[in-house]
């Protein structure tokens, strides 16, 4: 005899299964609920849950007439859903610590806080030698990255009232990558912070595609990045593109999935071409492999 199986009990035993999936899924899902495991790239349009540093964690926010707000800190955070369930996807920093946390969630009916746990992960370490100037800044260099990085956090706060079409990022550009988020980076004997991207090596002159349509908000040469492009898709989910030899987009442009944006270099501080490609969720970088299609 099969005993009822309601959404709280299933969410119980198979924590990677969200209201939604229960009250939409199918009869097969209900009775083989391992097959709902949360997956290691994006599904059904959004990214991966990965309750790591540098990972999203994809938390309910339960049934609601309205979208909700959400915060983290003082940040606020994409929701994504409808009336059946809403969805808070928040990006969790790579200096997170391990252990409890938690985000605020604003509603008509007031205000509550939603928990959830981050895990420990360990990231790789790759040492490289670079040239001696680009890790000792000159006084003059110096200035100029704390112009740059000045700048770059009004880029990084941007956050536009408009929800995102999709949250899966096919790779914006051929190529086998060549450097993974999270990567320890140690610079001629010198700890850096840690890689906010993914590389991807790529001839220069590759061109590189917008994965997802968005507006332009930001383009420039900086003095790490190089050549750089910045995407708003909406409520804080941003995308960087750096090291271009060209860039093909100005500032105000509408973009859409599929279109050219620039071409793979080598400017800034690198040791050969290849796109480096950063996600963003509420001023956070993340791992963009979360993000990849299946």
């Amino acid at each position: 005899m099969f005993l009822p199986v309601t959404p709280t009990a299933l969410a119980a035993v198979c924590p990677g299964v969200s209201r939604r999936q229960v009250l939409l899924g199918s009869a097969a899902a209900i009775f083989a609920p391992h097959l709902l495991a949360a997956p290691s790239h994006a599904s059904d349009g959004w990214p991966a849950d990965s309750q790591v540093p540098g990972g999203v964690a994809r938390l309910s926010l339960g049934p609601a007439a309205s979208r909700p707000q959400a915060f983290s800190g003082d940040m606020p955070v994409l929701v994504l859903g409808d009336a059946i369930e809403w969805t808070a996807l928040v990006g969790i920093p790579l200096s997170a610590p391990v252990g409890p946390a938690s985000i605020r969630v604003q509603t008509a009916e007031g205000s509550r806080t939603v928990a959830y746990t981050v895990r420990d992960k360990k990231y790789s370490e790759q040492r490289l030698k670079v040239a001696p100037k680009t890790v000792d800044l000159s006084p003059e260099d110096n200035a100029r990255y704390e112009k740059e990085s000045v700048h770059l956090k009004q880029v990084m706060a941007t956050f536009s009232n408009v929800s995102p079409a999709s949250m899966v990022l096919p790779a914006p550009v051929p190529g086998r990558r060549s450097s993974s988020f999270g990567l320890r980076r140690v610079f001629n004997g010198q700890s850096r912070n840690p890689h906010s991207g993914m590389d991807i090596a790529a001839p220069t002159g590759t061109p590189i595609k917008a994965p997802l349509a968005g507006k332009v908000i930001d383009t420039g040469d900086y003095f790490f990045n190089g050549n750089t492009v910045w995407l708003d898709h909406g409520s804080g989910f941003l995308t960087m593109y750096c090291h271009l030899s060209k860039i093909d987009c100005a500032v105000g442009d509408a973009v859409r999935a599929g279109d050219v944006i620039a071409k793979v270099g080598a400017t800034g501080r690198v040791t050969g071409p290849h796109l480096h490609w950063g996600v963003m969720l509420n001023r956070t970088m993340v791992d963009p492999a979360l993000f990849l299609p299946a």
